[in-house]
């Protein structure tokens, strides 16, 4: 069951969302060809540290505990990438995951990046992916229930002839990083059997669409973590952590003027 918070609540968690977004702008200005993915992830890291945030992904239970504090996913890795030695390549793009918790609240944000120029259908995947989670926020504000903001999600992918990953899905967020409720982005059976929510005031979700070039299908590499397109063709993933207020929807992973990334 969903957890609503308080306005003083989404304030505390709009601190951690900031920082969030701060650290998403000093991984963009660091994408470049040859700059390693474990350069990129130190350097939030230390971010991070530096202003007494704890990372919300580096530990994370599993067959091995996630070891670094961002997911960064490349072509056609989908999410849970690892960053490493790996150095990046002009023409590839970069999917960056990364949240942390301040003073007790969470902040979650992605964002898929280019490195140099890209292939024109690689740029409309991305600008669909990022269009796509604008669509979902503005709707929040209009619609009572998820499933009603999960079933236009679902039709603007197919409409550009993409796919929606349904492998994963966003989530509730506050004290923790997953809270309920569960956030597919199409209209999942869960949706259809009683997991629909409604779009309440103190409501705050990670909302993270995921859409893949070829197909929807996903598999496992071995490292346990990072998620590929079955047919190795290109992903991106945008997200935000949005919460419904008694005005509208206001996005707490947002730049101080409201800017994205």
């Amino acid at each position: 069951m969903e957890i609503l918070r308080s306005a003083r609540e989404i304030a505390q968690m709009r601190k951690a969302g900031l920082l969030v977004w701060e650290a998403h702008q000093l991984m963009k200005s660091m994408i470049r060809p040859g700059v390693p993915t474990g350069e990129v992830d130190s350097a939030v890291a230390e971010f991070f540290a530096s202003h007494d945030a704890k990372p919300l992904f580096k530990g994370v239970p599993g067959a091995v505990p996630f070891p670094t504090v961002t997911c960064m996913s490349i072509n056609e890795d989908v999410v849970h990438g690892i960053p490493g030695p790996r150095r990046l390549s002009e023409g590839d793009i970069v999917s960056i995951d990364t949240g942390c918790k301040l003073n007790g609240w969470c902040g979650d944000a992605a964002a898929t990046y280019a490195v140099g120029r890209l292939r024109p259908e690689v740029r409309r995947l991305l600008d669909v992916t990022r269009a796509v989670l604008d669509l979902a926020i503005d709707l929040m504000g209009k619609r009572s229930r998820w499933s009603q903001v999960a079933r236009e999600i679902e039709r603007f992918v197919k409409k550009n002839k993409f796919f929606v990953v349904e492998a994963f899905v966003g989530h509730g967020i506050g004290r923790d990083m997953h809270e309920d409720p569960q956030v597919p982005n199409f209209v999942s059976s869960q949706l259809r059997r009683g997991g629909d929510f409604e779009l309440t005031p103190g409501l705050v979700i990670a909302v993270e669409p995921m859409v893949n070039m070829g197909t929807k299908r996903v598999r496992t590499l071995s490292d346990h973590w990072t998620q590929v397109t079955a047919d190795r063709k290109p992903s991106a993933h945008f997200e935000h952590t949005v919460a419904v207020t008694s005005s509208g929807t206001e996005v707490l992973t947002a730049g101080p003027n409201g800017e994205s990334w």
